[in-house]
Protein backbone atom coordinates (compact mmCIF):
# COMPACT_ATOMS: atom_id res chain seq x y z
CA UNK A 1 0.00 0.00 0.00
CA UNK A 2 1.27 3.41 -0.84
CA UNK A 3 2.70 5.53 2.56
CA UNK A 4 -0.14 8.07 1.61
CA UNK A 5 -2.75 6.08 1.64
CA UNK A 6 -1.34 4.40 4.53
CA UNK A 7 -0.99 7.79 6.37
CA UNK A 8 -4.84 8.47 5.13
CA UNK A 9 -6.52 5.65 6.60
CA UNK A 10 -4.63 5.97 9.92
CA UNK A 11 -5.68 9.39 10.27
CA UNK A 12 -9.14 8.76 9.44
CA UNK A 13 -9.17 5.70 12.03
CA UNK A 14 -8.14 8.23 14.29
CA UNK A 15 -10.52 10.31 13.41
CA UNK A 16 -13.43 8.05 13.65
CA UNK A 17 -12.62 7.03 16.98
CA UNK A 18 -12.19 10.44 18.39
CA UNK A 19 -15.42 12.23 17.16
CA UNK A 20 -18.68 11.26 18.88
CA UNK A 21 -20.82 9.83 16.81
CA UNK A 22 -23.78 11.48 15.24
CA UNK A 23 -22.07 15.25 15.58
CA UNK A 24 -21.58 15.08 11.93
CA UNK A 25 -24.54 16.41 9.56
CA UNK A 26 -24.61 15.42 5.81
CA UNK A 27 -24.06 18.14 3.44
CA UNK A 28 -27.30 19.84 1.78
CA UNK A 29 -25.90 22.53 -0.44
CA UNK A 30 -22.31 23.71 -2.16
CA UNK A 31 -20.00 21.79 -3.89
CA UNK A 32 -17.17 19.70 -4.02
CA UNK A 33 -13.94 19.78 -5.61
CA UNK A 34 -11.41 17.67 -6.76
CA UNK A 35 -7.85 18.25 -8.45
CA UNK A 36 -5.97 15.51 -10.38
CA UNK A 37 -2.60 16.98 -12.12
CA UNK A 38 -1.98 19.97 -13.74
CA UNK A 39 -3.04 19.15 -17.38
CA UNK A 40 -6.67 17.82 -16.00
CA UNK A 41 -9.59 20.47 -15.28
CA UNK A 42 -10.43 20.69 -11.59
CA UNK A 43 -13.73 18.08 -11.41
CA UNK A 44 -17.06 19.99 -9.41
CA UNK A 45 -19.46 18.02 -7.74
CA UNK A 46 -22.96 20.29 -7.29
CA UNK A 47 -24.60 19.36 -3.95
CA UNK A 48 -23.11 15.84 -4.20
CA UNK A 49 -24.65 13.17 -1.99
CA UNK A 50 -24.19 9.62 -1.27
CA UNK A 51 -21.34 7.81 -2.25
CA UNK A 52 -18.80 9.39 -5.17
CA UNK A 53 -15.90 7.71 -6.25
CA UNK A 54 -13.44 10.03 -6.94
CA UNK A 55 -11.23 10.30 -10.63
CA UNK A 56 -8.72 7.90 -10.95
CA UNK A 57 -6.12 10.58 -10.61
CA UNK A 58 -7.43 12.53 -8.17
CA UNK A 59 -5.06 14.21 -5.65
CA UNK A 60 -6.63 16.93 -3.81
CA UNK A 61 -10.23 17.49 -2.38
CA UNK A 62 -12.29 20.43 -1.50
CA UNK A 63 -15.03 20.73 0.59
CA UNK A 64 -16.86 24.09 -0.33
CA UNK A 65 -20.43 22.07 0.96
CA UNK A 66 -22.41 23.19 4.35
CA UNK A 67 -21.49 20.03 5.60
CA UNK A 68 -18.60 17.67 6.51
CA UNK A 69 -17.12 15.47 3.83
CA UNK A 70 -15.77 11.88 4.83
CA UNK A 71 -12.43 10.81 2.06
CA UNK A 72 -12.78 7.31 2.11
CA UNK A 73 -9.81 4.55 0.47
CA UNK A 74 -11.86 2.27 -1.40
CA UNK A 75 -14.29 2.92 -4.57
CA UNK A 76 -17.65 2.35 -2.22
CA UNK A 77 -17.47 4.57 0.71
CA UNK A 78 -17.00 1.37 2.95
CA UNK A 79 -13.79 1.84 4.89
CA UNK A 80 -13.12 4.09 7.38
CA UNK A 81 -13.07 7.65 6.68
CA UNK A 82 -11.29 11.23 6.90
CA UNK A 83 -14.56 14.09 7.54
CA UNK A 84 -13.22 17.11 5.84
CA UNK A 85 -15.12 19.84 7.33
CA UNK A 86 -16.62 22.66 4.99
CA UNK A 87 -14.00 25.26 3.63
CA UNK A 88 -11.06 22.32 4.10
CA UNK A 89 -9.39 19.91 1.92
CA UNK A 90 -7.56 16.68 2.23
CA UNK A 91 -5.63 14.37 -0.17
CA UNK A 92 -7.38 11.68 -1.48
CA UNK A 93 -5.87 7.89 -2.18
CA UNK A 94 -5.44 7.99 -6.12
CA UNK A 95 -6.97 5.60 -8.25
CA UNK A 96 -9.41 3.81 -5.13
CA UNK A 97 -10.59 6.38 -3.32
CA UNK A 98 -14.08 7.96 -2.89
CA UNK A 99 -15.91 10.77 -1.26
CA UNK A 100 -19.30 11.17 0.82
CA UNK A 101 -21.30 13.74 1.46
Amino acid sequence: MHRNARLLLTAAAVLATALPAGTATAATSGRVLVFSTEVEPVQTYEAPSGCTKAPPTAHVLINETDGPVRVHGDPFCLSPSLVVPPGHGAHVPPGTGSFSA
